[in-house]
């Protein structure tokens, strides 16, 4: 921790060494906002002249020269009229200074060098000496303050490190990111694609995408249904009525698309699945005999994310086809439930071979700072939170406590994962609904002959599907597993003689479940294992006259190895015994 604040403070320092230099070059550059981010640091800008990625050199240079000159920083506490007059001509700092007088905070300037900006402080004690190497990495346009309805400014995003060692490997580490990037290898790779008729953040899932989230949707409902979990399918809009019922039309209003019916009655599409399976639980269960209850679904919802905050399939608006489940049960059942789902977590990851690649995050409510966004009795609160925890040290889980991330209904369990840019993401969650049973009247008939309300686990394992396929195509960098493969084999004829053997070669294959396309193009055969390679399907397999003669073909591997000649039965027999052992190839 001790190490991130100095990284923070360094980063954030050197967000205002940025901002120094650009006024120098640009004069007339109205300043914003400069945080330390994850990773790094960004600073958004007003310029008065549209500038480019070309430009970055030229603003590190300045940089260098200035950092030179810098000491510490020192700060001033100001009047709200002296801030005012100081920056009466950049409206971004009027407005920044009247939210710091809405909530009651001094108003501070920090100057190093003769550089000041206003700012709540966090720098380096001596940015000279602990500004050991900073780069400028990207120009990005940015609404201010994340609203489209504001200007679009201009954000200059950077990094910076106390040595040039620690810088290089970051950057390696950046450039290996991008060849995993999934934006673009899902469109390389033919997965999914956009289109801006379409709309942002509006996927469309190509053959080859649609058989990997199938793939995924048929293994999860697999696991499930093993496991006791009842399938259901709900409508994707509900009437308002629904979501007040269940808080999520007071918590959650500004992130869900509504629309009007002919009869100006509203509704919403649907952003989250649980308020129809508490509907489901009022029409089947009575008693506590009917309880763990456990209902599943591959639902589809839809979200009004701001077009700033979205990325390929990570962050959409939708289709978020959510793997989720609504888990009911007593207080007593509390603790083995969550257990069971901690250890579905470890079942899923393991195999994806992600099992030592992620943790858990126990997401607490904040009483003291936000209290108005999460009702009911703290108590019940702490008793769900103390559960979660209890679980996740019998389970020897990693994990870690956030407070102020909970969801409005309960404490949450949020998995952890850094992705190919080293920043921290969360990729699935399950919580405990202190609320929603009040509120929407779930409850059942205790041994005693008296009314209970039950608790409820939302769990997704996967998160979406989407998402995750987002996820698992940056960890294999586009080479998916045998058994996860959209195309598992290319068959590929050395002549246009051969394509018919090769056509029944894929039939046999086909007939058993693989998943096999044939290469006939009139095209050389090194140009088709290249592009085979490209496109990193497991195996190639090459027939010509003597694998047509022997009933065999030649196969080689997507990293090059080369199989030599196999009997077509026995290589159908070495696929299966692979896929059924979800083995990585």
């Amino acid at each position: 921790m001790k190490d991130q604040q100095h990284l923070d403070q360094l980063r954030h320092s050197t967000a205002h060494l940025i901002a120094a230099a650009a006024l120098k070059l640009y004069p007339n550059t109205k300043l914003t906002i400069g945080p330390a981010i994850e990773n790094g640091f960004y600073y958004d800008f007003d310029f008065s002249q549209p500038i480019s990625d070309d430009d970055l050199p030229k603003l590190e240079k300045e940089m260098a020269t200035i950092l030179k000159t810098w000491k510490g920083f020192s700060h001033r506490e100001v009047s709200e009229k002296e801030a005012k007059e100081t920056y009466k001509n950049n409206e971004y700092k009027l407005e920044l200074i009247d939210d710091i007088i809405k909530r009651g905070e001094k108003i501070t300037l920090y100057k190093v060098g003769d550089f000041e900006d206003l700012c709540r402080g966090g720098h380096s004690e001596d940015p000279k000496k602990d500004i050991g190497a900073f780069k400028l990495l990207s120009i990005a346009g940015a609404y201010w303050r994340g609203d489209e309805k504001n200007k679009m400014i201009t954000r200059i995003y950077g990094t910076a490190f106390p040595t040039k060692k620690e810088l290089d490997e970051h950057l390696q580490m950046l450039e290996e990111a991008k060849k995993r990037d999934h934006r673009k290898l899902g469109r390389d790779l033919g997965l999914f694609i956009f289109e801006e008729e379409v709309g942002s953040g509006l996927p469309i899932l190509l053959p080859k995408g649609e058989t990997i989230k199938h793939i995924l949707m048929e293994l999860m409902r697999n696991l499930e249904e093993e496991r006791g979990y009842k399938y259901i399918s709900s409508p994707v809009i509900a009437s308002e009525e629904l979501y007040k019922l269940s808080g999520h039309q007071k918590y959650y209003h500004d992130d869900m698309y509504q629309l009007q019916d002919k009869e100006e009655k509203l509704f919403y599409i649907k952003a989250m699945s649980c308020p129809h399976h508490h509907m489901v639980y009022r029409n089947m269960v009575r008693s506590y005999r009917d309880l763990p209850l456990k209902l599943a679904e591959a639902g589809t919802v839809y979200r009004n994310e701001l077009s700033g905050t979205l990325t390929g399939l990570i962050r959409v608006r939708g289709p978020i086809t959510q793997n989720d489940s609504h888990i009911y049960c007593t207080p007593d059942q509390l603790k083995e439930e969550l257990a069971k789902v901690i250890q579905l977590f470890h079942t899923t990851y393991k195999m994806f071979g992600l099992e030592d690649k992620y943790w858990y995050r126990l997401s607490l409510p904040d009483f003291e700072n936000k209290r108005a966004k999460y009702p009911g009795d703290p108590k019940r609160w702490e008793f769900a939170a103390n559960q979660i925890r209890e679980v996740l040290k019998e389970e020897k889980a990693n994990f870690v406590e956030e407070k102020g991330e909970a969801a409005f209904y309960g404490p949450k369990l949020d998995i952890q994962m850094k992705n190919v840019s080293g920043k921290e993401d969360s990729v699935a969650t399950a919580q405990i609904d202190i609320l929603q049973p009040e509120w929407m009247g779930l409850k059942y008939d205790t041994a005693e002959g008296t009314e209970e309300r039950p608790y409820v686990i939302h769990r997704a394992i996967l998160g979406s599907y989407e998402r995750f396929m987002g996820f698992l195509i940056e960890h294999y960098a586009g080479a998916f597993p045998l058994w996860l493969a959209p195309v598992q084999v290319v068959l590929l004829p050395i002549a246009d003689r051969h394509a018919e053997g090769a056509q029944k070669v894929a039939a046999k294959l086909a007939e058993e479940g693989i998943r096999v396309e044939v290469d006939a193009r009139s095209e050389r055969l090194q140009a088709k294992i290249r592009d085979a390679t490209l496109q990193k399907v497991p195996f190639m397999s090459i027939i010509g006259d003597k694998e047509i003669d022997n009933d065999s073909i030649s196969v080689r591997k997507r990293n090059g190895e080369d199989l030599g000649q196999l009997k077509t039965a026995s290589f159908l027999e070495q696929l299966l015994k692979h896929i059924a052992k979800k083995e990585t190839i």
